[in-house]
C-alpha cells in the first residue's frame, strides 16, 4: 500500500434489495488509523453499508478496494479477506457451544494457522485487554450481554485484522453494559486501529471518531469531523436527525 493511500476505498457503490435502492453511489474513503461513526436513521442503509465490505452483502455495481485491492468475489481470497477484516455484530455472534477461549482462538487455528498454544496465549492476552479474562473457559450463555460482546471484540482483534467493522454493536444490550463495551472501543480507537463502526451513541461518536458519517435513504450526505458534524451540520435532514435525538 503506498504511504497516504486510503486503506478502505468505496467507489459508487450501488446495492438493491429487489426494488429498493439500499445503498445509492456510495464514496467513501478510509485512511489507515481512522475511527469513522456512520449514524442516521433506521433504515438508512448503514448496516447494509458495513455488510457490502466483508463481502456479507454483494454489490450490484461500483468497487471497493481494501489496500488498493478490489474485494475478491469468492473461494480463498475471500476468505483471506475476512480475515482482514474483523466485524462485531449486534447479536455478538458467538458459538454457543464452545467455550470463551475456544471462540477466540478459532479463527487463528484454522485460518490463520497457528499453533494451539500461540492462539491460546494470544486470545487470553486478548481477552484481558477487554476485561474478561476470568471468563475464559466459560460458555457464551453463562456470560452478560456486555461480557460477550467484549468476547466477540477480542475474537475479531484475534485475526490481527486491518479493518474493524462494528454495526450497532451496543444495541442489543443494557443500558448499564454500553459503556464497558464503548470503552473497549475507546481503547482501540486510541491505540491506532482502523475501524467503522455502526451506532447511535451520539456521545461515542462525539469523543471518538476523526470523522462523522451521516446516511439517509441510501446515500451519504455528510462527512465532517464530529466537532463540525454536531455543532452545524449541513442538510436539513441532518440537522433534522440531531434535533430527534439529542434533546438534553
Amino acid at each position: 500500500m503506498a504511504a497516504g493511500a486510503p486503506l478502505l476505498q468505496m467507489e459508487q457503490v450501488n446495492k438493491h434489495f429487489g426494488d429498493l435502492h439500499v445503498l445509492q453511489d456510495i464514496d467513501l474513503e478510509v485512511d489507515p488509523g481512522e475511527v469513522v461513526i456512520v449514524v442516521g436513521p433506521s433504515g438508512s442503509g448503514k448496516s447494509t453499508l458495513c455488510r457490502t465490505i466483508n463481502r456479507l452483502e454483494p454489490i450490484d455495481n461500483g468497487t471497493i478496494r481494501l489496500e488498493g485491492q478490489p474485494l475478491p468475489n469468492e473461494g480463498r481470497a475471500l476468505a483471506r479477506l475476512r480475515s482482514d477484516v474483523g466485524m462485531v455484530f449486534q447479536q455478538f455472534n458467538l458459538f454457543a457451544h464452545k467455550s470463551v477461549l475456544e471462540n477466540v482462538t478459532l479463527g487463528p487455528i484454522k485460518v490463520r494457522g497457528q499453533s494451539r498454544q500461540e492462539a491460546e496465549r494470544r486470545a487470553r492476552e486478548l481477552l484481558a485487554r477487554v476485561g474478561v479474562e476470568n471468563q475464559a473457559n466459560k460458555l457464551p450463555a453463562q456470560l452478560s450481554g456486555g461480557q460477550q460482546q467484549r468476547v466477540a471484540i477480542a475474537r475479531a482483534l484475534a485475526m490481527d485484522p486491518k479493518l474493524l467493522l462494528f454495526d450497532e454493536p451496543t444495541s442489543a444490550l443494557d443500558p448499564e453494559m454500553i459503556n464497558e463495551v464503548l470503552d473497549v472501543m475507546r481503547d482501540l480507537a486510541a491505540a491506532g486501529m482502523t475501524m467503522i463502526v455502526i451506532s447511535h451513541e451520539m456521545g461515542f461518536a462525539r469523543s471518538a471518531a476523526n470523522r462523522v458519517v451521516f446516511m439517509d435513504g441510501g446515500r451519504i450526505l455528510e462527512a465532517a469531523p464530529p466537532e463540525e458534524f454536531f455543532a452545524s451540520p449541513r442538510t436539513e435532514r441532518a440537522q433534522d436527525f440531531l434535533s430527534k435525538i439529542i434533546t438534553h
